[in-house]
């Protein structure tokens, strides 16, 4: 560089190309800073090697790669090796004496023993193992759906869901019920006297599978999800049938004392028994309790759309969504029911010129009957202290969802006798709820309503003598 300055400066021609190659060629590194003082941290004495192309901020011992187990499986987690030979062990007790292979009537064991769930699910896990419908399953057949389709390690609600879905259908329908009903009424101590009764084994069925999607079906489609079963408590009522024999215990779903109640209302109402029921039959609902403007908005199918076929006709499966939801409004699927209904605009919030359409007919029918009136504002400051919204003047459905009493403010709107009632605090009514509170609203209206319809039933018989058969159908 010296020399390069020197001719620079006496304006000798120099070739600059040449003498940079000259410099870097004789040097294969680039040159050092200067140095500094000997405590600098570049300071080295001696230089044995070329300098490392590797960063100085790498740390000198490389951390070994922690090897994550694999956690997802698309088609269930495999079951451990423990699991499955405690499997094998029993599947061989059982197939030992049926080396060709097990019936449907002799599967029911397995069923129970070996794969833990209710007796009226081994049809259908018969003919999920029985692909080629030759009518008996194998060891082989068994092991290759419950072991080697990792069937053994999910939880109950996932089996129950795998065995009753269609193949390749994400979601339950009403359909993948029936055979699991069937099989129950078939079986079921509790419902031996109903097997000379096929017309009401059917609606029993119906009114069963109706129920289910009512209460765990909260997206309303009719089609139900396995996060949705996992969340409802049918699982927990389906594992009771196998305990217990008397089926009105099982009050969720299953009880045929429930049945009873919703089946004989319903054909009370359907005066001319065609299996509908117009706008004129359910006003008579609860003698004469609703307001037309509410029975008005459910046969616009505000709340739910019709199944039934027939314009300006309710069908079965329709009156039982209604009554669930009439009779216990406590329940978060029929506060959803009349929050539609009452909220007219269906801009998710129900106002006070909402509430005081429904109210003005109310108020009309205590004028009419001699009851004392209440003033609308009275009733619109009650509302409010009832529900505390979030928003003033103002009641959505989460604000609905978390008060207690929700449901008397549907009656104050729209049922005259339950809103009297609520006006009157029954004190029998409160001591009978705080006895057992684990009874919903629709329990106790199903308890006195059976009594009652027994009641009235026995009476008939005593009356009738060997008269010809009533009107009524035979239970």
């Amino acid at each position: 560089v010296k020399c390069l300055i020197d001719e620079a400066k006496s304006g000798t021609p120099t070739n600059l190309s040449k003498s940079y190659a000259t410099v870097f060629l004789s040097n294969g590194t680039p040159p050092l800073s200067p140095r500094s003082s000997p405590g600098s941290p570049r300071f080295s004495r001696h230089r044995a090697s070329p300098p490392s192309l590797r960063s100085p901020l790498r740390s000198v011992k490389e951390p070994k790669h922690e090897l994550i187990p694999q956690f997802y499986f698309l088609h269930g987690r495999p079951p451990a090796k423990e699991l499955k030979e405690q499997c094998i062990s029993m599947v061989d007790h059982f197939f030992s004496n049926f080396i060709d292979g097990l019936h449907v009537d002799e599967f029911k064991s397995v069923t129970k023993e070996v794969c833990k769930l209710p007796s009226f699910l081994s049809p259908a896990l018969f003919r999920k193992m029985d692909s080629d419908c030759s009518g008996v399953v194998t060891r082989d057949a068994f092991i290759k759906y419950w072991i080697d389709g990792n069937m053994l390690t999910m939880d109950t609600a996932s089996q129950i869901y795998n065995i009753l879905k269609q193949q390749d259908c994400k979601h339950l329908r009403q359909a993948d019920f029936k055979p699991l009903l069937d099989e129950l009424l078939a079986t079921h101590p509790g419902l031996q006297f109903l097997r000379t009764t096929s017309e009401f084994q059917e609606r029993y069925a119906e009114t069963v599978i109706y129920r289910i999607f009512y209460y765990i079906n909260r997206s309303g489609t009719g089609c139900l999800t396995l996060r949705e079963l996992k969340r409802g408590n049918l699982i927990s009522a389906m594992q009771q049938l196998d305990e217990e024999n008397d089926i009105n215990k099982i009050i969720r779903y299953f009880s045929y004392e429930h049945f009873y109640v919703i089946y004989c209302r319903f054909w009370e109402l359907d005066g001319d028994h065609d299996c509908f029921i117009d706008k004129d039959n359910l006003i008579k609902y609860g003698n004469h309790a609703l307001t037309y403007r509410i029975v008005d908005r459910i046969f616009s199918q505000a709340p739910r759309k019709f199944t039934s076929k027939v314009e300006g006709k309710m069908s079965y499966e329709d009156f039982v969504y209604f009554i669930l939801a009439e009779e216990d409004k406590s329940s978060e699927p029929s506060l959803e029911y009349w929050f539609k209904c009452i909220d007219l605009d269906g801009n998710g919030v129900i106002t006070p010129n909402e509430i005081q359409f429904f109210f003005e007919e109310q108020l009309h029918r205590m004028e009419s009957i001699t009851q004392e009136p209440v003033h609308f504002n009275d009733i619109l400051c009650q509302i409010i202290d009832m529900i505390k919204p979030e928003m003033e003047n103002c009641i959505t459905l989460q604000d609905l969802k978390g008060s207690k009493l929700s449901g008397n403010v549907f009656n104050i709107l729209f049922n005259l006798n339950k809103f009297m009632a609520f006006e009157t605090r029954d004190p029998f009514l409160i001591r009978q709820e705080r006895e057992d509170p684990s009874l919903t609203e629709w329990d106790r209206f199903a308890q006195r309503e059976y009594v009652r319809l027994s009641m009235e039933e026995d009476v008939e018989e005593v009356s009738n003598g060997s008269a010809d058969e009533p009107l009524e159908p035979p239970f």
